[in-house]
């Protein structure tokens, strides 16, 4: 647990002061957990390590993963399975806390009544399962996120970023926080202001050597033009005033990875705090997110400042995946755009069927979404049935911004949407009542390829004379999804009879 940090041992990555050896090992480290997995939070529960993740505009919400090792990580399901009642979106910042015997998860989501985003608060007796929505516990200015609870010696606090307070910068705000963490007490104080404009969020903090250490995000999060990187400030009281460090940042951007940033910690079995952040590969960049990375943080003698190293992910998983779609649930990596999508998904006997509605105006349909850890990979599909309604295989960045293949008819289409307006960029004909397999590939260079084979044939290519770029497909805080489509009808559906991703 992380409620009091005397005699830390802390350790993170991409230090710029570190020698260029220790550099290029971290610039080669690989993520712990791969794919879009932005603004971890991190518990230790007995033995075993819980990680939490935004989900952004994807349903279900917040991811949970666990670990034994703190290297070989599985996914074991969501905080909500259902949006709670007063949100709307951008499900961002879930943060871990136990307290009396009960684990907090602090989130933020947008307030359906008014789109402003607050911060809210669900609790259960388990710390991957069970959880139950609390509602709003801050609602401050035109944007409160990013809760962070501290006990201090007894007395709970919560931490937050909130802007828009009458022409103030952003800045750190807190609050004393009651017994039962479900409600602020007390006059909110500010803690740190953003004087350079630069942005400021994602706070944690450790107390050493009589000091409060206040660890932050500044810049840009997301995106190809992010400029995310980690600081440091410091105070002999809790309140404040804060000393910001003059050697900051002190975690940035190196040769492999870029935009670090908002991350927890959490103490291991032999003392030492890990911290678990999120970055971007520099080579896959936006199309698989900001992942999830972990690290160590040194202090220095005699008080001084501390510094980060990173930590190597060892022998990672292919992230490869082959659904059997055998059982009644479907598995926990699958993902939905809640906002634009109300998709119907069953599964039986070997076979996953979908459909759904969608929102008005939404040109690609419903996509059953998986989250990439590669730009490069092959993912492939079996559709069983012959309707009218497009079933097939989907990269989708949101409703406006998809592409695809799928089989309706007597026809194979390779499709895309692109400002929201569709077009069909070839046809093929096929055999009508014979299952079809579709392959979708994305290349290095951001071009995609297409294929199709029916009766155990060879794959044969549609349209090889395109070379359509998909560089069209990331939004700004969240990578583009892979996954099985489909788009027709009330009272059709698509047929799958197998899915598979294969990173190259």
């Amino acid at each position: 647990m992380r409620y009091y940090f005397n005699n830390l041992l802390l350790l993170i990555g991409f230090l710029c002061v570190q020698p260029f050896n220790s550099l290029k090992a971290q610039a080669n480290a690989a993520a712990f957990i791969s794919g879009d997995f932005a603004d971890p939070s991190i518990i230790k529960v007995k033995n075993r390590y819980y990680a939490v993740g935004t989900s952004s505009e994807w349903a279900p919400h917040f991811p949970i993963y666990a670990s034994d090792n703190l290297r070989d990580w599985k996914q074991l399901g969501y905080v909500f399975d259902k949006a709670p009642e007063w949100t709307s979106g951008s499900f961002w910042a879930p943060e871990y806390y136990f307290h009396n015997n009960t684990y907090y998860i602090y989130y933020t989501a947008r307030r359906k009544a008014d789109n402003v985003s607050c911060v809210g608060v669900a609790t259960s007796k388990y710390p991957d399962r069970g959880f139950k929505d609390q509602g709003v516990i801050i609602s401050f200015g035109k944007e409160a996120i990013d809760g962070f609870v501290y006990n201090d010696n007894g007395q709970l606090y919560i931490t937050f970023k909130a802007y828009g307070l009458d022409k103030r910068p952003i800045e750190i705000l807190g609050s004393k926080l009651s017994a039962d963490g479900l409600k602020l007490e007390g006059e909110v104080f500010s803690m740190l202001k953003d004087s350079n404009r630069m942005g400021m969020e994602g706070q944690s903090i450790l107390h050493k050597d009589g000091f409060y250490y206040l660890f932050y995000s500044s810049g840009d999060c997301c995106g190809k033009g992010c400029s995310y990187n980690v600081r440091v400030a410091r105070s002999k009281d809790f309140k404040g005033p804060y000393e910001e460090y003059s050697g900051n940042p002190i975690l940035q951007t190196n040769e492999g990875w870029k935009c670090p940033g908002h991350g927890t910690f959490v103490q291991q079995e032999d003392g030492r705090y890990m911290y678990i952040y999120h970055a971007y590969n520099k080579q896959s960049n936006v199309f698989t997110g900001r992942e999830g990375m972990l690290a160590e943080l040194v202090w220095g003698n005699g008080g001084s400042w501390p510094s980060f190293v990173s930590k190597q992910a060892g022998n990672r998983s292919t992230g490869n995946i082959t659904a059997s779609f055998e059982g009644q649930k479907i598995a926990p990596y699958w993902q939905w755009d809640f906002r634009n999508t109300t998709p119907v998904i069953r599964q039986n006997k070997g076979k996953l069927y979908l459909s759904g509605t969608v929102k008005e105006g939404n040109n690609t349909g419903v996509v059953l979404t998986v989250r990439p850890v590669s730009n490069h990979f092959d993912m492939t599909t079996t559709v069983a049935n012959s309707n009218a309604a497009l079933k097939g295989l989907a990269f989708y960045g949101d409703a406006n911004a998809a592409i695809g293949i799928g089989a309706a008819n007597d026809k194979v289409e390779f499709w895309m949407i692109k400002d929201n307006i569709r077009t069909v960029l070839a046809t093929q004909n096929i055999k009508t009542g014979v299952p079809v397999q579709l392959r979708f590939t994305i290349k290095p260079d951001l071009t995609c390829e297409v294929f199709y084979r029916q009766e155990g044939s060879e794959w044969q290519q549609v349209a090889p004379e395109i070379k359509q770029d998909v560089s069209f497909l990331p939004q700004w805080d969240r990578s583009p999804r892979a996954g099985l489509h489909f788009k027709g009808e009330a009272g059709l559906e698509a047929e799958f009879t197998s899915f598979e991703v294969v990173n190259k």
